[in-house]
């Protein structure tokens, strides 16, 4: 199932604001709160989008760092979804607001992060890939009533990866990993 991106919805939210109530605006003042120190805080329709898109941001982000993620589908609806919002804002002079362009850069944001989460994952991934390790045999069990175990004659096992290795009493060039 594709995952919907969730900064659609403060996008469509300003569409349907601008398309179909063309008399209410973003600059006006919904609430207005009087904080401790006195000052005055007016809230504005324009700041309740941005704050909700700020929130649907960090659940974007968050779903895109589990694991199993559809990566592909994921980022091409997030760049669909700003190429949209860029769009607007540079088509339409109705979207021609700061409001609109700090949602276009939240997408923006929300499609790079996408990014280089599933860069980053795919380079630790390959980092910490499991390296081959032959079996070891597995002595048998010494019995309570013996003080310490006698060597079986058998050479300790190796590992496979040489840079594990004890080295032979000459260290590898600094330059070198």
């Amino acid at each position: 199932m594709v995952r919907f991106p969730l900064l659609l919805i403060p996008l469509a939210i300003y569409n349907i604001i601008v398309w179909l109530m063309p008399g209410v605006s973003f600059a006006d003042p919904l609430i207005k709160l009087t904080l401790v120190s006195g000052a005055v805080w007016a809230i504005t329709l324009g700041d309740i989008l941005l704050a909700l898109s700020v929130v649907l941001l960090l659940l974007e982000v968050v779903k895109g760092a589990r694991p199993g993620a559809k990566y592909l589908t994921d980022h091409l609806l997030s760049l669909v979804v700003f190429g949209a919002a860029a769009a607007e804002f540079v088509l339409w002079p109705k979207f021609g607001s700061s409001i609109y362009f700090l949602l276009t850069l939240l997408a923006l944001v929300e499609f790079l992060s996408g990014v280089s989460l599933h860069t980053r994952r795919g380079h630790l991934a390959r980092q910490v890939a499991p390296a081959v390790v032959e079996p070891v045999p597995v002595p048998a069990a010494v019995p309570a009533d013996h003080a310490e175990a006698k060597p079986t004659g058998e050479p300790s096992p190796t590992i496979t990866s040489p840079d594990l290795q004890p080295s032979s009493g000459s260290s590898p060039a600094p330059d070198k990993p």
